[in-house]
């Protein structure tokens, strides 16, 4: 069972504000938890970091990035070593590259826009030099006719992948 610890108001409130102004409730998650030792308890809601979720995980058994995944997916390239033990590796910026554009013009040849791929991805190399220039050309170039894996390689160009694996190491 995965729970969220906010209360959505359902009147009063946009979905923005139900996200903002109830209050996240985690002690009554945990509560769950307790009162059902032998069930699966996850908890969701504003939790923003591997640190954060590691932090609930001494109250339940699995913690949600939601937000914290999609808009800074980086995040998540710290997950195997924070809670697995397993030694962090580099990431593989390459393989990215040519992942998302086969996947990009496989969605196009089946009729899709590369801007349904690209509003996903305008968050991916938050922090990192060059991801300015990335999201603009994203949010510029991928909604233009006839856009497609060029404008992905186009943008991944903006990174400075070395100043990133530096930053990492």
């Amino acid at each position: 069972l995965w729970v969220h610890a906010r209360k959505a108001w359902l009147e009063g409130l946009s979905p923005k504000e139900n996200r903002d102004i109830p209050p996240l409730d985690y002690p009554r998650v945990y509560r769950l938890k307790a009162r059902k030792p032998n069930e699966f308890i996850g908890i969701n809601g504003g939790i923003q970091s591997l640190a954060e979720a590691s932090a609930h995980l001494a109250h339940v058994d699995g913690a949600m990035l939601g937000r914290a995944a999609y808009h800074t997916p980086g995040i998540l390239t710290g997950v195997d070593t924070a809670f697995y033990g397993e030694v962090a590796a580099a990431f593989d910026y390459p393989g990215l590259i040519d992942a998302m554009a086969g996947y990009a013009a496989r969605h196009i040849e089946r009729g899709g826009r590369l801007g349904n791929i690209t509003r996903h991805m305008v968050g991916l190399f938050h922090g990192l030099p060059g991801a300015r220039r990335f999201r603009q050309i994203l949010s510029t170039d991928a909604n233009k006719p006839g856009a497609g894996p060029e404008v992905l390689k186009s943008a991944f160009a903006a990174i400075d992948f070395a100043a990133a694996e530096a930053e990492a190491a």
